[in-house]
């Protein structure tokens, strides 16, 4: 295993390089290889790392930050919130889809396939990038957070006016990974059912998102869903 790199793309190789040839990155690859050939893990191996795939270094503009994969076959698919066409909106991304509509007046789509999101600078990052079938947060504590946490640190490091978007507790505690001198930061509850009326309806993350772009002189995202 010590040979093989992950297939991600060239920008994020780079900056990571580091990580990949780590002791922790190398028991994960073994980990993962042991739980493969036990047990359905999802997303595929060919879309682990789909979200930098989708969205280069150099072009993130936004960090959303979700926790694990979804567990039920067929969801995902390596965008944190996201699931493919066709797929059924999980609870969470119902909610966040909702707000979007209300928000700035955008039609429920369809799909809830983010991947447009994605390709226009929003880094759907997920902490954990795997997980065992029907398990939540099986794959925690194997490695993932240690590489998605460094993954945060670069993105603070090395650039600037970022806008990074933490619903919820778990994400939350990764502000201290963030140089708020540099950056930006909004916060509100989890969109799941369980919290998504105690302040993340009506918070308009994404309004207010493009709104800090502009005023630090950069485009907005267009947050319409290629359908």
């Amino acid at each position: 295993m010590t040979n093989i790199q992950p297939k991600i793309e060239q920008s994020w190789k780079e900056v990571m390089i580091d990580e990949f040839r780590k002791p922790y990155f190398e028991d994960l690859k073994n980990f993962l290889i042991e739980e493969r050939a036990k047990y359905p893990v999802y997303p595929a191996g060919s879309q682990i790392f789909e979200a930098f795939n989708r969205t280069s270094f150099h072009n993130v503009k936004v960090v959303l930050l979700g926790q694990d994969p979804y567990h039920g076959a067929g969801q995902a698919h390596g965008l944190c919130f996201s699931v493919p066409d066709g797929i059924a909106f999980p609870p969470s991304l119902q909610n966040i889809l909702t707000e979007l509509k209300s928000d700035l007046d955008i039609p429920l789509p369809r799909s809830g396939n983010l991947t447009s999101w994605a390709e226009k600078g929003v880094l759907l990052l997920n902490a954990t990038l795997t997980v065992r079938a029907n398990i939540a947060g099986s794959h925690q504590g194997r490695g993932w957070e240690t590489f998605t946490d460094n993954v945060i640190r670069k993105l603070s490091e090395h650039r600037e006016k970022i806008v990074f978007l933490l619903w919820g507790r778990y994400a939350q505690n990764k502000r201290q990974l963030i140089d708020t001198t540099k950056h930006f930061i909004l916060e509100a509850p989890h969109p799941s059912p369980l919290s998504a009326y105690r302040g993340f309806m009506g918070c308009r993350p994404f309004s207010k998102t493009n709104r800090l772009l502009i005023d630090a002189g950069l485009e907005p995202v267009d947050w319409r869903l290629t359908q």
